[in-house]
Parts: structure tokens; C-alpha cells; sequence
């Protein structure tokens, strides 16, 4: 990997991070067409830039993460299917990261959910001048809802993202409340999971270079600059567009995929 690889790695992984895309499909289909998918510090670096988007959520929302206690509660409980499941599927998940066909496989089914998504959950967006908050509560069972479908996003193409925001509204919650907590899950369970890759890393015997370290530390700083800006234009497009974009773009980017790889250049992970 050098600099400009790592630079564009940064920046796809703040744009797709938190959309509806699957920020690990593109980056495996990126590092694929620059060759440096099997490299062991680019399955590192493409994991830990995540810290650098978990801090954009921080910032963006602080107060909420002083709100209460039971805030982090609701967390931890969604946050719990994805320790169990992710350590119980490991090497499976391994498996599926090294198989573009997998990731455009998933990145269509996944645009024909969100192009139907909206009108199943229409209902969802409605205000009851009752009950104003009837559609924007997430208590713990919710909470622990949306973390088993967050586990879907164990599959590559999935999109964590739109996995929990799914889930929420399954529970009727609505779009915008839905994607808010979506962004605050991310934030330990991204945290866990680089946590688990740089033990695995240095587990293995490998030892970071100066460069390397350097690349990390631009990645997560482009990172962070662009997940703040994809953020807030996201929650804005949501709530008055919904989805049907993003599934239109999963499915032409899926069927791209297999295209060029069965067609035109057969991609190796």
C-alpha cells in the first residue's frame, strides 16, 4: 500500500460507513482493483480507519453521549449479538471477505430490500399528535432487535448500516430515529472489532513500520473529515428522499461487479 491507496481507502470508507451500502464491499472491491486486497496490512488498515468514523458520530452527537446511563445500556445490549456472533462465525466471516461474487451477490438483494423498504415501513413516519414519540422510543427489547440484524452486515455487501436501520424500523421505528442509533451502535461495535483485528495482528507475529503507522494516521483523519459530512447530508436526504437511491446504486454496482469480474477482469481478493 502507498499513500494515494491509502488516502482513497480513507475516503470510501467516511462516505459508505454510514450509508446504506456497505462501507467493507467497497473497500474490498477497491483494494481488489488496486491489487493490495490480500496484503495483510490493507485487511488492518480497512478496519482500523473505522476509529476514525466512530469519532465523527462522537462529535456530531457529544450530548447524547452524556445523555443518561441508559443510553449506553441500549448499547450494550445491541451491541451483544454482534461479540457472540461475530466470535462463533469467525473464520466463516473470514471466508466470505475473500469472495467479490459474495459481495455483489448481497449488494443486489440488499438494493431490493431498499427499493421496497420505504413503503413497507410508510406507516412508521406517521405522528400520532397523541403520542409524538410513539415512532422514535428504542427500548431494550428493540435495542437487542436491532443488534441481531446488525449480524447481518457479517456478511460482506450487507451494509451494517442498513442492516440496523432495518431493523429498527421492523420495530417501527421511524427512518431518522432509526439511523441515529444505527450510528451510535457503530461506535462499539467498531470499536471491538479493531480492538479484536490489531490483537489478531500483532498475534501474528506482525510488527507495524513507520509508514505504516503513518498511513493510519491519515487514514483516520480523512476518515473522520469526510464521515462528518456524510453523515449529516445522510439524515437529511433520508428524511425527506428514503432509501430508493441507495438500492438503485447497490443493485447497477452489483451487477457491475459481476460483470467486470466474470467478463472483463476476473478479481482476486
Amino acid at each position: 500500500m502507498d499513500i494515494v491507496q491509502a488516502i482513497i481507502l480513507a475516503i470510501i470508507e467516511g462516505i459508505t460507513e454510514y450509508l446504506p451500502v456497505s462501507s467493507t464491499g467497497h473497500m474490498i472491491i477497491a483494494s481488489s482493483f488496486m491489487k493490495i486486497a490480500s496484503d495483510d496490512f490493507t485487511k488492518l488498515f480497512t478496519i482500523v480507519i473505522q476509529l476514525g468514523a466512530i469519532l465523527s458520530v462522537v462529535v456530531l452527537y457529544w450530548k447524547r453521549f452524556f445523555q443518561s446511563f441508559d443510553f449506553y445500556l441500549k448499547l450494550f445490549v445491541a451491541f451483544l449479538p454482534a461479540v457472540f456472533l461475530g466470535l462463533l462465525l469467525n473464520d466463516i466471516i473470514d471466508e466470505l471477505l475473500e469472495s467479490p461474487t459474495t459481495v455483489a451477490i448481497t449488494l443486489i438483494l440488499g438494493g431490493i430490500i431498499l427499493l421496497k423498504v420505504d413503503d413497507w415501513f410508510k406507516k412508521n413516519e406517521d405522528v400520532n399528535p397523541k403520542n409524538p414519540t410513539e415512532h422514535t422510543e428504542i427500548n431494550y427489547l428493540t435495542a437487542l432487535k436491532i443488534g441481531f440484524f446488525q449480524c447481518l452486515a457479517m456478511i460482506p455487501g450487507t451494509s451494517r448500516s442498513g442492516a440496523s436501520i432495518v431493523g429498527g424500523m421492523t420495530q417501527g421505528v421511524n427512518r431518522k430515529t432509526a439511523a441515529e442509533f444505527s450510528f451510535f451502535l457503530a461506535v462499539p461495535t467498531m470499536l471491538g472489532a479493531t480492538a479484536k483485528k490489531l490483537y489478531d495482528y500483532y498475534k501474528a507475529g506482525f510488527v507495524l513500520s513507520d509508514n505504516q503507522i503513518n498511513y493510519l494516521i491519515i487514514g483516520n483523519v480523512i476518515a473522520f473529515i469526510v464521515a462528518l459530512i456524510a453523515i449529516r447530508s445522510f439524515i437529511d436526504y433520508l428524511s425527506k428522499k428514503g432509501f430508493k437511491i441507495f438500492g438503485y446504486y447497490r443493485i447497477v454496482l452489483g451487477i457491475a461487479l459481476l460483470v467486470i469480474h466474470f467478463f472483463i477482469y476476473k478479481l482476486t481478493i
